[in-house]
């Protein structure tokens, strides 16, 4: 296509570094907001700003947050002492849509994957370990999809876990629910929640 504007070609440029937005659909976005009024892009572009800006990590948990601790590790009501270990900030998402877990996350940022050149000292596993010190923790969730990524980084969690008090329990994986959390659909997330199983080291 031949270029009448250098900055909609920026901005299609922009646009297509987003997952899922190749380039027609990213030239359609922008002519849709070239359409809007100025009060709109004003609020889009503070948005975005703002992602860059002020969206922080939480301490404790590792997910996205306005402040050093995200609502959900402040909230009083949720249960400090059951932890789910999720793989991404877009499993926290997944589970929140249910409404069912009251309990708070850890965002391991990851899997162990040594051929991706990812081992635990790339994610926050220490730092889980270190949060298990500092708090009466009771369970810790495995919420992790059942691949070798996932089996791995769970035995690798429970390996080096020096607390035996703790109880360790995984999504049931009697139901399927994917490769990734974010896919499946809630009724079977739900289930696969509530019905977890306690997690077996094999040696």
């Amino acid at each position: 296509m031949n270029s009448i504007s250098k900055i909609v070609d920026e901005a299609v440029a922009a646009f297509s570094t987003l997952p899922g937005i190749g380039k027609k659909s990213a030239l359609r976005m922008v002519l849709h907001l070239a359409q809007q009024d100025k009060k709109k892009l004003e609020d889009l572009y503070s948005a975005v700003k703002n992602i860059s800006d002020r969206l922080i990590r939480c301490k404790q948990c590792h997910a996205y947050s306005d402040s050093e601790i995200c609502a959900i590790c402040s909230d009083p009501v949720r249960n400090k002492q059951t932890i789910c270990v999720i793989e991404s900030i877009r499993d926290l998402f997944a589970i929140e849509e249910l409404k069912q877990f009251r309990g708070v996350y850890h965002v391991l940022g990851g899997l162990i994957s040594p051929i991706d050149g990812m081992g635990p000292e790339n994610l926050t596993i220490h730092s889980l370990f270190k949060r298990i010190e500092m708090q009466p923790i009771t369970e810790l969730i495995l919420a992790i999809r059942p691949t070798i990524e996932g089996d791995t980084t769970s035995y690798y969690i429970t390996r080096h876990l020096n607390n035996p008090s703790i109880k360790i329990s995984m999504l049931a994986r009697g139901v399927s629910f994917g490769s990734e959390l974010e896919y499946a659909d809630e009724l079977t997330l739900s289930r696969s929640l509530l019905n977890r199983t306690p997690y077996i080291i094999s040696e």
